[in-house]
């Protein structure tokens, strides 16, 4: 394990031996204190490299709330994209310099950042969370002892409840769709959202095990091969594939795309489009890319987002 952050680097270290020990696995765990070189987990030319941390967090609005955090519940959580894409950037590019022969996991918004990835052309395999952690409670609700039998196509934004039933998540199991998935998912909608976050971990930690033993299983992900939202996919030799049941590829493209509109972005044909209320929101602080921007303009997207979150951040929510 890798962060900048040398203290917390030896916490996580010693909260996954904990975990570890109880499972009763052979995994360990070694961490080092990176500085500001982000290429170095490249350099070791691992396995698979996860990327989990980002420049946004997601707990801003309630522990610090200002101008900045105003205008992200205005525009939609997809505004964060360049900020929360900025680690797995700059990773990916080591991998493609360094060590291509690596797989890259994004745990950052992989429902978007890994087809901003994809746009850049650098190389990611795909996510972990949000699908995921849902297919995990419907398996549980399903009384389930794997995901064999069950396939779910879920997007990030459907970590919350929908509006309404055309916004739901869409499960199979053994090919057949599964009624009432709002209701099945309910009580785990509910948990807080650090439950959710253990949950989505703990699916991690098998997805991760199984990718690297080359075991054959399915799982739902997000961010696959670059592909927006999440998708049911056939995992075998640490290679995964869109395991699709009663559609086709593009029509679950199409359907996480919709999908995703909750969250006021869409990626398609290497753009990056702000839905209209995120681009009315924009638009008095970055007009010439409040209606969206080409992905090679990232870094230049990044900078300016970034300096805007700066002078936000300095003012209080009651003042915009």
């Amino acid at each position: 394990m890798s962060a900048r952050n040398a203290a917390a680097v030896d916490a996580i270290v010693r909260d996954c031996r904990v975990r570890a020990a109880v499972a009763g696995t052979t995994v360990t765990f070694t961490g080092q204190a990176l500085g500001d070189d982000l290429a170095a987990p490249a350099r070791l030319k691992p396995d698979l490299l996860v990327c989990c941390a980002s420049a946004h967090s997601p707990y801003e609005k309630a522990l610090q709330p200002s101008a900045w955090t105003h205008l992200l519940g205005q525009a939609g959580f997809g505004v964060t994209l360049p900020l929360q894409a900025v680690l797995a950037v700059r990773l990916a590019r080591a991998v493609a310099a360094e060590c291509p022969q690596t797989r890259l996991v994004n745990g950052c918004f992989p429902d978007a950042v890994n087809p901003l990835l994809a746009a850049l052309g650098l190389p990611v395999l795909c996510g972990i969370g949000n699908v995921a952690t849902l297919a995990a409670c419907l398996q549980a609700a399903l009384g389930l002892p794997d995901q064999r039998r069950l396939a779910v196509l879920g997007h990030h934004a459907q970590l919350d409840a929908p509006d309404g039933p055309d916004g739901e998540v869409l499960a199979w199991c053994d090919g057949v769709p599964v009624p009432g998935v709002t209701e099945l998912l309910a009580p785990y909608r509910a948990l807080p959202r650090a439950d959710l976050n253990a949950l989505a971990g703990h699916a991690a930690a098998r997805l991760l095990t199984d990718l690297l033993s080359g075991a054959e299983f399915h799982t739902s992900v997000p961010g696959p091969l670059g592909l927006p939202g999440g998708y049911p996919v056939r995992v075998s030799g640490g290679a995964l594939a869109p395991d699709l049941p009663g559609l086709t590829l593009p029509e679950a493209v199409a359907w996480n795309h919709h999908a995703g509109r909750r969250d006021g972005i869409e990626i398609a044909d290497g753009r990056v489009r702000h839905l209209p209320q995120a681009a009315a929101v924009l638009a008095p602080h970055l007009p010439e890319f409040a209606q969206g921007w080409d992905a090679a303009a990232y870094d230049e997207v990044h900078d300016r987002l970034r300096a805007l979150r700066r002078r936000l951040r300095a003012t209080s929510p009651a003042a915009v």
